[in-house]
């Protein structure tokens, strides 16, 4: 099995993280890493707690775990911090705000 330099995977778990929400097949035909590794490096990131879709969806798409993470990362941020976060990730502060609401209902009783 061939051995990748951290700040390497480092480099294309961040490929697969917003903004750029770059696919496993797109990364792996670039790199030449193969999808199961590329799998596995995202899914390492998720245990730690980060953001990775990795799927090539808008934020708009992504999964109901991937907004909750996202909607616990800012909780505590100020709203220079929160825009400052949504630059970065490439998304928008009525998304999270959304996301926030809608995790807020997910236990309502109707």
């Amino acid at each position: 099995m061939k051995r990748y330099p951290a700040e390497y995977k480092e480099w294309v778990v961040e490929q697969m993280m917003p903004p750029v929400n770059r696919s496993v097949v797109e990364l792996a035909r670039e790199t030449g890493v193969t999808t199961v590794s590329l799998r596995t490096w995202r899914n390492e990131a998720r245990e730690q707690g980060r953001v990775v879709p990795g799927n090539g969806k808008q934020s708009d798409k992504w999964s109901s775990a991937d907004k909750f993470r996202v909607v616990l990362e800012t909780a505590p941020l100020s709203e220079a911090e929160l825009s400052e976060y949504c630059r970065r990730k490439g998304i928008q502060p009525e998304q999270i705000r959304q996301w926030r609401a809608a995790c807020e209902q997910a236990n309502a009783k109707t």
